[in-house]
């Protein structure tokens, strides 16, 4: 590397007389936190923090700890109790939402197949699901890949694990299966879904259905990816402390 393909030193003194120059409003910094929890569903500290900053919450925050319960329920597979919960909260939204609704269902149908309650499921994959998916055909790719789980082996599992249920031992069993059907089964399936009808609650109270603070916490490390090739300057190393690296400055002293 030749003396001018050196990247550029940005001193720890001159880094932070840029910060201080920075127009950064408190008010906007409180805002982004307090999104942030309340989308998240930290109720007391939501509490908590607009006490000490003075800046009220946008929605009742009785809604964050029914919010939270739905996606606990969700998370935890009662499915029942998670529908419920969302009438409760919102009466009107699985209607005005039907992919939403077929989304509670399909995990619903899920749950049972996985307890091994086969007679059951099938009853309700009948009664509930082929419904809609007369009304709403754009959703019989997502049925039919679904009722793909009744074709696995259960007696495969016989002498499975007890920590397993009938049907994720019988898919441990048969590596065969697409990849994309026993997705169905994993524990991110509940949080995607989860995490669709939490912004659909969002979206119905008028509030953001995302929090803008971690997409700009992905931009400031981008930012610093990019920056790093061509500067040597103060790096953010820890975001929950805020600690920075500093780049290694040129010593001051002449030599004797």
């Amino acid at each position: 590397m030749t003396e001018t393909d050196k990247p550029v030193l940005i001193t720890k003194k001159e880094w932070e007389k840029k910060m201080q120059e920075s127009e950064i409003s408190t008010l906007d910094m409180n805002k982004l936190i307090m999104e942030y929890l309340v989308i998240e569903g930290y109720k007391e500290a939501a509490e908590n923090f607009s006490s000490e900053t003075g800046l009220a919450p946008c929605v009742d925050l009785e809604t964050i700890q029914e919010r939270m319960l739905i996606r606990n329920s969700i998370q935890n597979g009662n499915i029942q109790a998670a529908t419920e919960l969302v009438n409760e909260l919102n009466c009107e939204l699985l209607e005005t939402e039907p992919e939403l609704f077929f989304k509670l269902k399909q995990q619903q149908l899920i749950e049972l197949i996985r307890e091994g309650k086969i007679e059951e499921a099938l009853e309700f994959a009948q009664e509930e699901l082929a419904v809609k998916g007369e009304e709403f055909p754009e959703l019989l790719p997502e049925l039919e890949k679904t009722m793909a789980l009744f074709a696995v082996d259960l007696n495969s599992c016989s002498n499975s694990s007890p920590k397993l249920s009938h049907l994720d031992s019988a898919i441990a069993h048969n590596p065969d299966i697409p990849e994309d059907i026993e997705q169905l089964l994993g524990y991110k399936q509940r949080q995607k879904l989860a995490s669709k009808l939490n912004s659909a609650l969002l979206a119905a109270q008028n509030q953001p259905s995302e929090s803008r603070l971690p997409s700009l916490l992905y931009l400031l490390v981008w930012s610093q990816k990019l920056l790093q090739s061509d500067a040597n300057f103060p790096k953010i190393v820890n975001f929950f402390t805020g600690d920075f690296e500093y780049p290694s400055e040129p010593s001051s002293k002449k030599p004797s």
